[in-house]
Order: C-alpha cells, then structure tokens, then sequence
C-alpha cells in the first residue's frame, strides 16, 4: 500500500502536471547517480595518483558499451511492463517482470566475464599506455565484477517507473549514493587505494540499491509483485522485450563505439600538445571532467525522456492515441525548458566546478592551461548547442514508446553513430583538432533529430488515421 499511493496514473487527466510529477524524482534520482559518480572521480583525485580522473574518464565509454546492453534490456522491458499495466494484463505484466529479472541475470555474468577478459586489449586499441594503461585496465576489471548488480539494479528502476513509481528509487539511490561516498572516503583516504577503491565502492552501492528494491517489489501486492519462486522464461514477453529493447542496447552500445573512437582521438591530440614524459595526460583529464560535468545536463533530459516512454507506453496499450500527441508535446516543452537551464547553471559556475576535479585556469602552469583550454574547447562547442540533443532523445522515446524501437534506433545509428566515424575519418584527418572532434557532436544531434521529427509526425498521421476508424 505504501508503494501503490506513490504510483501516477498516466492514462487519465491532466498530462503535464503528471508529467512533472513523475520527472521530479526521476531527475533527483539521476542527479544522485550522477553526483556519485562524479565523486569517484573527485575522490579518486585526492589519491596519490596523479592520472587516476584521466584513467577513469577513459573507461567511460568503454564500460558504457557494455553497461548500455542491459540499459537496453530494461528500457524494453519498462515499456512492455507499461504497456501490459496500461491494458490492465496484470498476469502478462508479472510474467515480463519476472522473465526479464532473471535473462537479464544471467546476462550480467556473462557480461562480466566477457568484459574481464577483453579490458586490457580494448583499452590498450583505444590509445591507452604506460601507467595510463594499467590504471584503467584496473578500475574496469573491478567494474564488471559487479556488473550483475548494475544491472539488476537498472531493471528494478525500470519496473518502477512503468508502474508511475518513480519516488523508490529516489530514497534507495540517494541512500546507497552516500554509502558510495563513505565507501570512496574510506577506501581511497584511510586505506591508500586508488581507482580500485572507487570501484569497488561502486559495487558494493550497486549491489545495496538492487537487494534494496527488489525486496520493495516482494512487498508490492499488483502486478509488478516480485517472488524469487515466480521467476520464469516467458518466451513471448522475452520476445517483445528483446524486440523493444534490444535495438535500443544495441544503440546504445554503438554510441559508445563511436565515443570509444573520440576518445582515441582525443588521445592523439593530447600526444601532440603535451610531451610524453609529463606527470598527467592534459587533454585526457580536462574531456574526462567536462565529461562528468555534462551528465549534470543530461540527466535532467533523460529524466523526460523516461517520462516520455512510459507515459506513452500506458497510452499506447490503453489505445489513448490522442494522448500520445498531448504526451509528446508537453515533453518537448519540458525537455526544452530543462536543457536551457541546466546548461545556464553550469555555464554560470563552469570555472569552480571544473576546479573540483583539479582543471583550473593557472597561468603559470602550462600544463594546466592546456587543459583547461581543453575543457573550454569542448564546453563552448556542446554546451551551446545541447538543445538539439534534448530534442532528439524526445522523439527517440516516443518512438520506443510506440514499439517503434528498431526505426528509431536505425535513424540513430545512422544519423549518429555512422556520421561521427565518418566524421573522424574525413573531417579529423584533414584537420586533427580538438574542435573539429567536438563538432560532431551536434552536427549529428541536428541530423537525427530532424529525421526522428520527421519519422514521429508521421507515426501521428497513422494514429490519426487509426482513431477515425
């Protein structure tokens, strides 16, 4: 009962204060993630290794490749939970719950011994050497250690938010985010760890929040009730979920492709500005701050985009069709208002953010000032145009929501992915520059975003077409 009273009913009345409602927590929630994160990087900062935030910075595209998979997985199975919900098939509903906690499991392992045999060459082929080398090679061999807990702990995310419930996981992440903190503090300040330690705190938190919220579903009494003695392969609800969320794994996990390639580039150019034998990569640190500083951004467009999928998802079993329309409207206007203003906030205090991962503008340190010239470059080129990455991502959640998962996921790849490697090997090559990397950024935003518009307008002209029959 106690969870049943937070859950929002997205299939009746008024859409944008619900919408509100459900976004709130959810941009709270990934605020959290995002300042843990944030802090791994920060503490690691404090430790007597002086690449330990480039090291890291250099495993995030990396550990993103595989992390996004199940990112995927749960994005299906959040839509057809959803969707079964929206329909009232509360048996459909429990059977995709319990199918997709147990495949996506599984899932984790055999991520995590893929991902511990593979560290080492992937990172070594992304431009990472010497001390570089092993600090990453580390930090992400402790990450898929418990990559199985990240995992679960994203499905129980999912299944909350399909069923409006988007206030858990806020409590959970925010209680387990300071245990990451304490665990980070403890690790790297009293017991002289490193990256290893960071990661290590990672785990354990991910581990807490997953046991933490699934024990929240053994207490729901719906349809979104969890039983170990229930899991079960469901062969029909795995197909819908792979059919919804795969493409979107599969997305995703090219994104970090693409990103795996910026970052090798990023790495030439560092070579280039800086001598081999200096105490830090420049170039490497200042992306891998401003990087930390972005997901800031992100995370409040993410959040709609959440909302967008779920919202859509309920309307679409509950065959709301004009609903749909109302959803996706009030989602650009959010999505618009949120990336203004958390880009204005960051924009306005950039300089004593940056200095919290040790990037500051000191004239007579020149490596400093390489990277913070570094960090400049990449704020002034993203940062201005981060509009178009919020519109994007709106028509790419409608268009899951509608179980349209594969075309968005095709525009995206082609539109995103396949641009920036072209991009890299046309335009990068005739100019080997920190700006040019940056620029295929939004060049690719505005591509795919004008095509996904294109495809949504007429996802809507076949659901008006259907609603007069």
């Amino acid at each position: 009962m106690f969870a049943k009273r937070r859950d929002i009913d997205m299939v009746r009345g008024p859409i944008f204060g619900k919408m509100v409602a459900f976004v709130i927590p959810v941009i709270l929630t990934n605020l959290l993630q995002v300042c843990y994160n944030s802090a791994d990087m920060i503490i690691a900062g404090l430790s007597s290794e002086p690449n330990a935030v480039g090291a890291i910075g250099t495993t995030s595209s990396f550990t993103s490749l595989v992390l996004n998979i199940f990112i995927g997985f749960a994005l299906g199975a959040n839509v057809v939970i959803a969707r079964h919900l929206g329909a009232n098939e509360s048996e459909k509903a429990s059977r995709a719950l319990h199918t997709a906690t147990l495949v996506g499991f599984l899932l984790g392992i055999v991520g995590a011994v893929i991902g511990l045999v593979i560290s080492r060459p992937v990172l070594a082929l992304m431009g990472n050497t010497g001390r570089l080398l092993d600090l990453s090679v580390t930090y992400t061999r402790w990450y898929f250690i418990a990559l199985p807990f990240h995992a679960l702990s994203n499905y129980a995310i999912s299944i909350h938010r399909a069923k409006g419930d988007t206030t858990t996981p806020l409590i959970v992440l925010a209680v387990t985010g300071i245990l990451n903190v304490l665990l980070n503090l403890f690790f790297v300040l009293v017991c002289g760890m490193s990256v290893e330690g960071v990661a290590i705190a990672t785990g354990i938190a991910a581990a807490t929040s997953a046991v933490v919220l699934y024990v929240n579903l053994f207490r729901e009494k719906g349809a979104c009730h969890f039983s170990p003695r229930l899991l079960c392969f469901d062969w029909s609800e795995l197909k819908t979920i792979l059919y919804i969320g795969l493409p979107s794994g599969v997305q995703s996990g090219l994104f970090s492709i693409s990103n795996m390639l910026i970052q090798a580039s990023i790495l030439q150019v560092d070579g280039v500005l800086a001598p081999m034998d200096v105490a830090y990569r420049p170039v490497v640190k200042a992306n891998a701050a401003v990087n930390s500083v972005e997901n800031f951004a992100f995370t409040a467009v993410n959040a709609v985009t959440h909302a967008t999928t779920s919202f859509t998802s309920q309307n679409y079993g509950a065959k709301e069709y004009k609903r749909i329309r109302r959803v996706a409207w009030c989602s650009f206007a959010l999505s618009s208002c949120f990336a203004i203003a958390t880009v204005t906030v960051l924009l306005l205090l950039r300089d004593p953010i940056l200095a919290l991962y040790d990037v500051r503008r000191l004239q007579d340190d020149a490596l400093a000032m390489i990277a913070y010239d570094a960090a400049m470059v990449r704020i002034r080129i993203k940062w201005y145009t981060f509009i178009t990455y919020a519109l994007m991502h709106i028509c790419t959640a409608v268009m899951r929501g509608l179980g349209k998962s594969m075309t968005a996921t095709v525009a995206m790849l082609l539109g995103t992915c396949a641009l920036r490697v072209v991009w890299l090997e046309t335009v990068f090559v005739a100019f080997p520059t920190l700006e040019v990397i940056y620029w295929s950024y939004p060049v690719s935003w505005v591509v795919t975003g004008v095509t996904l518009f294109g495809m949504l307008l007429f996802q809507f002209y076949k659901m008006g077409k259907r609603s007069e029959v």
